[in-house]
């Protein structure tokens, strides 16, 4: 997700899709929950931003309230049940409703290959990476129905490609878009849309010029000429980088990227 507008300063005009709607957004870290909530306040709604790290929040929530829009901050755990209660019932007390779910927060393993993975971890993660996810729809149930809202659950593109060392994360993405089809299925009915969007790299710490590996990478003798950029490799840099054997260029793209991967009824 392009941060465009955002990190440059760039006051860009509300489109307001989102006038009048509540977000919710768990998982708000420094760079695609950032986004999600600065995207979401450039189109009308007002805030609810959830997180474990109650500094980084309240700054987001600034960067929301110099936008126009309100923004509440709830330092919370979401593996927690009692604490995913606590925060619907802040976000409903404080606002009256909330329209939309969107939930980017997960842990990315460290890459180790599904064989050698130990599964008390594995039972850890997923707590984060999918049942967090369902349990936050179940605690928003009544206020997403009553407000005919959507959901939006972040997925990843390691569902489709065949990067090695990711077998457990991977597993907990495919669980979480059954899960986002199961909850279509439920609350489709009712009049709100589920969906799931498989998104590739993003700019960010980890991914972009001021990242790590572009630091690491700074310290290289200069590229050729006509080399491709980093963010648009060749099919050989493909499968160097994920170690596959596919013939075609399967290498993500930096935003819009991946699939989406739509779970709505």
């Amino acid at each position: 997700m392009s941060d465009l507008g955002v990190e440059t300063g760039e006051r860009i005009a509300w489109s307001g899709a989102l006038a009048g709607k509540v977000v919710l957004v768990s998982g708000v870290g420094p760079d695609l929950g950032r986004s999600l909530v600065l995207r979401s306040a450039q189109a009308g709604a007002d805030l609810v931003l959830a997180a474990r790290d109650g500094a980084r929040l309240e700054g987001i929530a600034e960067e929301v309230r110099a936008l126009g829009r309100k923004a509440l901050a709830v330092p919370t755990d979401v593996t927690d049940a009692g604490a995913r209660r606590d925060l619907v019932a802040a976000a409903v007390d404080t606002f009256g409703h909330v329209d939309t779910l969107m939930n980017a927060a997960f842990i990315h393993p460290t890459a180790i290959s599904l064989i050698d993975t130990d599964l008390d971890k594995m039972r850890s993660w997923s707590d984060l990476n999918v049942l967090a996810s369902v349990g936050l729809v179940q605690e928003l149930a009544p206020t997403l129905t009553a407000r005919r809202g959507s959901v939006v659950l972040i997925n990843s593109m390691v569902i489709r490609n065949r990067l090695a060392g990711s077998g457990a994360y991977r597993m907990d993405k495919a669980a979480l878009l059954a899960a986002a089809r199961s909850l279509s299925i439920d609350l489709g009915p009712q009049g709100v849309r589920v969906n799931s969007v498989a998104p590739g790299y993003i700019w960010g710490r980890r991914c972009g010029p001021g990242s790590t590996t572009a630091r690491r990478r700074a310290g290289r003798r200069p590229r050729s000429p006509t080399t491709r950029s980093p963010t648009t490799p060749t099919c050989v840099d493909c499968r160097r980088r994920t170690r596959s054997l596919t013939p075609r260029c399967s290498w993500p793209r930096i935003s819009p990227a991946g699939s989406a991967v739509s779970a709505s009824t």
